[in-house]
């Protein structure tokens, strides 16, 4: 694969990177190193679909990549009701998924214990701090699904974006991937690094699936930009925005019946996004469309960008839409899903995160 082969598969169905050039002279200059950090915080929803499939299409470029499981971050973010436990185990379910869709030993697994043991670890932190201001860290508390406001609650929320900008720095990675709600804290990367002399890291951001319900049921009006992301993206916090990676066909399909999705309107529908980032992924593919004979019978599609254009000009029926996302997403969970519940073990962990859930 040449070069510009592996770019082209990085920033395929991506939002944004920074900087295309640096990304561009890291690849020539012979590959480079990346990471991305998550939280183990529940059972794996789709909306992580979209970073799991962009970690392998950086692995597949010839990037070392690094999994950080952030289980301090986790705790700090009251995440699984604070039980370190727990959390460990929603890591070990998030890294068993990983290993289903093709990326068993292919990348670096470090827990976020394994950085902060090390004094040189906190060095770094402080040093990141003496060169950011109170008002900057506030602003990436989005990066936590937290509005800027909630950093007034608890004090060590203020330390989680530093902790992030520190585990990019302490891993000295080339590559920072995150979804567009972790932008904030790959910038205070970048600025922070720019003022230390240190490096700066390379960001790749992909988008957010937005939540089943939709951001047009929600009053977003008196919402800020920052705390926008928060609120309209698919989260586990919101199970009923969710679908989760060992949901049942049957609920796969009923949430996508259920899911927010207007005739004609393509912007913050999770419908199509589904379809965008998670079915066709920047590529060409071939999507039926079943429909009776007498609503025009099926239809095939090879873009997103055919079906958007479809559903865009009400040629596509917003049922017609959802039947055929949802046969096509069960077609993608359903082998994920069987490999971890037939495993006594990841199966007994989903359990136990569940029941974490309804209590």
């Amino acid at each position: 694969m040449d070069v510009e082969e592996r770019v082209n598969l990085i920033l395929r169905d991506v939002e944004e990177v920074i900087t295309e050039n640096e990304l561009k002279h890291l690849l020539e200059t012979g590959g480079g190193s990346g990471y991305l950090g998550f939280e183990p915080s529940g059972v794996f929803h789709i909306g992580w679909l979209v970073w799991a499939f962009k970690f392998k299409d950086l692995v597949d470029a010839g990037i070392r990549m690094t999994l950080l499981s952030a289980t301090w971050h986790a705790w700090i973010n009251d995440k699984l009701g604070g039980n370190r436990e727990l959390i460990r185990a929603s890591s070990d379910h998030v890294v068993a998924v990983l290993n289903a869709l093709g990326l068993e030993n292919r990348f670096s697994l470090v827990y976020a214990e394994d950085l902060v043991s090390d004094m040189d670890y906190w060095e770094k932190l402080l040093r990141s701090a003496k060169a950011s201001s109170l008002a900057r860290v506030r602003r990436a508390l989005t990066i936590m699904g937290r509005k800027m406001g909630e950093g007034e609650t608890d004090f060590s929320k203020l330390i989680y974006p530093l902790m992030q900008v520190t585990d990019i720095n302490y891993l000295g990675v080339d590559i920072a991937l995150g979804g567009m709600d972790q932008r904030r804290a790959h910038m205070l990367q970048r600025d922070t690094a720019e003022k230390l002399g240190w490096k700066k890291v390379i960001a790749i951001h992909t988008p957010l699936i937005p939540s089943l319900q939709g951001a047009g049921r929600m009053d977003l009006g008196t919402l800020t930009s920052e705390d926008l992301l928060v609120e309209v993206k698919m989260s586990k916090s919101k199970p009923e925005s969710a679908i989760f990676i060992i949901d049942s066909d049957r609920e796969i399909a009923n949430k996508v019946r259920k899911a927010y999705c207007p005739p004609r309107v393509v912007e913050n529908n999770p419908v199509l996004s589904i379809a965008k980032h998670i079915i066709f992924r920047g590529r060409e593919k071939d999507f039926i469309i079943d429909r009776p004979s007498k609503f025009g019978g099926p239809l095939e599609v090879h873009t997103y960008r055919e079906l958007e254009n479809l559903y865009k000009e009400g040629r596509l029926h917003p049922l017609d839409l959802k039947n055929a996302v949802a046969k096509e997403l069960i077609h993608i969970v359903s082998p994920v899903r069987e490999k971890i519940m037939s495993d006594p073990r990841l199966r007994s962990i989903v359990e136990r995160l569940m029941a974490s859930v309804t209590r």
